[in-house]
């Protein structure tokens, strides 16, 4: 039975040798009973049909005991009597010795009976009880045996369920109704200090849960995905167990299913051993109660993974939180992920430490991607270890964070931007204090004296189209980051505390690293704090306290835009490092805005970028304009000209709903 080549007899002798000796003792019982009932002479019929109890497998290990270990930790495992781990065993004869049938059949007093049942197990074997039957009791709760006809309790023919069969014969494995719903998690190699403390604290946890009064349920939250499993699966191979891992959307929410998967899963429990890994996301009402009545009854190791605590009645061991790496530990991480694959001086991964805050598995991942020949690099990225490292921790940090807001691959530097110098000179000292966090944080000790407030939080104020959101692009560009663009409308939520879990949600994407955070009109949800008149005063105050907490925390780089400065909560505008005030555009500065974004290659004819600069509008809508005028003289196949700017500068003066001036049109026709 067992899997293997010329090394398998061994393990034959050792496990299927004493099954066997079992086996001959309970068919003797069959038999002394088949002759007590006037059947065939036992003997006689078993010299003649030459069954396995007659010719056993030669014995060559040393005879100190002829018990099954699995078998005897099987009826130990689920408190098995003696008549029913006979009665296991004479299922188990149904299958391993040809014999069987026959001596059943004399037994019963019937031909047509060739196969075991209740009641010929209750007339020959030892020490019967009719209990063993009951649905409750272990042979039937944990499906050992199954009844071929529920309706026929003590005559129907009992089988002995395959998977047990097979761990009788000590070849274990999952049993296959379950495949599909539970995978194998695997177990780290190495885990981080804080992540290894973790999974003791867990591990523990399950070995105090051996006492009666204490729950095998244990939680564990935060972090991603991966990372709690990794620490459970760490906590598993401490207690002795394997690891398999379902989603709570793969509950089932009928109750009987339910039940039905339960037992099955408590029983692969036993066998393998193995915990339970149940990955909690969003579920709805439905799957929620569905999952709490599957955990409720939990009597083996099972640890619930979930991003936030659990609100359940239900009783349960310790709850640990994914912890957060410090710098050190980060350091380790990279620095262990890049021995071998590529030479990166300390510097140059404090540079990453500071930029990302990456998981464990994903740091892994973007070392292997450095280590890989990747196809299309340049030529300065290929003999450049640090930028490729960049380049694969910045394409790691992206997942998750595009369902969350608009991201941007920026391209524009500051040759496209427009601004006096005293604005240019702080995005530059903005971009400084990104650049140098390694040096200024770590290698210099700031973050160990500040703690908190380490991120760099900017503040773009200034009209619509005066080039807020350029200006990030740029900032972007000269960081390697992407920017991400956050929809406030998805963000603020009319619900109570929606609000708060969505913000948490972006910074929580945003703190992996390689990212710029743009909330775009931030007035719109860090307007000034309203004196509490009513419950809802008192929350949307809440929402801004969360916020200003996160602020404070977040280590990353984020820009807030307003077009109303003065709208902004004093207490808010205390935890912003900068603030830039983006001015409308004078008249010279337009004109140059006007020659920068007309393309060199554009056939024009008598445009005028002085002339242009006329137009009180600001840079976006310059864009816009040029933009308009330019198809306008394709659909015509012209060259692009004055007049086609003036029939787009009139369609985008009724957009703002103004209109034109003969001042601001002198001189163009």
């Amino acid at each position: 039975m067992a899997a293997g080549g010329s090394g398998d007899s061994a393990h034959i002798r050792g496990g299927a040798l004493p099954l066997t000796a079992e086996i001959a003792r309970v068919l003797a019982r069959i038999d002394a009973h088949a002759a007590r009932s006037g059947g065939r002479d036992a003997r006689e019929d078993k010299g003649r049909t030459g069954g396995l109890t007659e010719n056993p497998l030669p014995d060559t290990t040393p005879a100190v005991s002829t018990a099954s270990v699995p078998l005897t930790a099987l009826a130990t495992c689920f408190g098995l009597s003696t008549f029913e781990r006979d009665l296991v065993l004479l299922t188990a004869a149904q299958e391993l010795d040809p014999t069987t049938a026959a001596r059943c059949a004399a037994a019963s007093g019937d031909p047509e009976r060739a196969y075991p049942t209740f009641s010929l197990a209750l007339a020959a074997l030892a020490e019967p009880h009719w209990s063993a039957l009951t649905p409750v009791a272990p042979l039937r709760r944990w499906r050992l045996l199954d009844l071929e006809d529920d309706t026929r309790l003590t005559t129907s023919r009992l089988r002995l369920d395959e998977r047990i069969l097979h761990f009788l014969l000590d070849s274990p494995y999952l049993d296959a109704r379950l495949h599909g719903q539970l995978r194998r998690a695997p177990v780290p190699d190495t885990l981080p200090p804080s992540y290894d403390l973790a999974a003791s604290r867990l591990a523990g946890a399950w070995t105090a849960g051996a006492r009666p009064d204490t729950p095998m349920l244990v939680e564990v939250v935060g972090g991603d995905l991966r990372s709690r499993a990794d620490i459970a699966a760490a906590a598993a191979a401490r207690s002795g167990l394997g690891l398999y891992a379902m989603a709570a959307d793969d509950i089932p929410t009928d109750a009987a299913e339910r039940d039905r998967l339960a037992r099955l899963w408590q029983r692969e429990a036993i066998l393998l051993p193995a915990a339970l890994l149940v990955e909690v996301g969003e579920l709805d009402r439905d799957q929620h109660a569905a999952t709490d009545a599957f955990l409720a009854g939990a009597a083996v190791p099972m640890v619930v993974s979930s991003p936030d605590p659990r609100r359940t009645e239900q009783a349960r061991g310790e709850r640990v939180t994914v912890p957060r790496l410090d710098d050190e530990e980060q350091l380790g991480l990279w620095a262990g992920a890049f021995e071998g694959v590529t030479d990166m001086d300390e510097h140059e991964l404090r540079s990453l430490v500071a930029q990302f805050q990456l998981p464990p598995h994903v740091v892994r991942t973007a070392a292997s991607i450095v280590g890989r020949d990747t196809p299309g690099l340049t030529a300065d990225d290929a003999t450049d270890p640090a930028r490729l490292a960049w380049n694969a921790a910045l394409e790691e940090a992206r997942i998750g964070m595009d369902e969350l807001g608009r991201r941007i691959e920026p391209e524009a530097g500051w040759g496209d931007l427009v601004l006096h110098e005293r604005q240019t000179s702080v995005l530059r000292e903005i971009v400084a204090h990104v650049r140098q966090r390694a040096t200024v944080h770590q290698e210099w000790g700031f973050a160990a004296t500040l703690r908190r407030g380490l991120g760099v939080t900017a503040l773009f104020a200034g009209g619509s189209g005066t080039g807020k959101t350029l200006a990030a692009e740029v900032m972007a560009k000269e960081l390697g980051l992407d920017l991400f663009i956050i929809d406030l409308s998805q963000v603020v939520s009319k619900y109570i505390g929606e609000t708060e879990k969505n913000l948490r949600k972006v910074f929580d994407a945003a703190e992996r690293g390689g990212a710029l955070l743009l909330f775009d009109e931030a007035d719109a949800l860090f307007g000034k704090r309203s004196e509490v008149k009513d419950s809802h005063d008192r929350y949307a105050n809440l929402e801004v306290s969360y916020l200003l907490m996160r602020m404070e925390a977040y280590r990353g780089l984020a820009i807030l835009t307003t077009n109303m400065k003065k709208a902004l909560d004093t207490a808010f505008m205390r935890r912003i490092r900068f603030v830039v005030d983006f001015p409308f555009p004078a008249e010279h500065e337009r004109a140059e805005i006007w020659r920068r974004v007309l393309p060199p290659q554009t056939p024009t004819k008598g445009v005028d970028p002085a002339l242009l600069a006329q137009l009180t509008v600001a840079g976006g809508s310059i864009r816009n304009i040029a933009l308009s005028g330019a198809f306008l003289a394709a659909e015509e196949g012209d060259r692009l000209q004055m007049r086609h700017m003036l029939a787009a500068a009139r369609t985008e003066y009724l957009k703002l709903e103004r209109s034109l001036t003969p001042t601001e049109v002198r001189g163009w026709v």
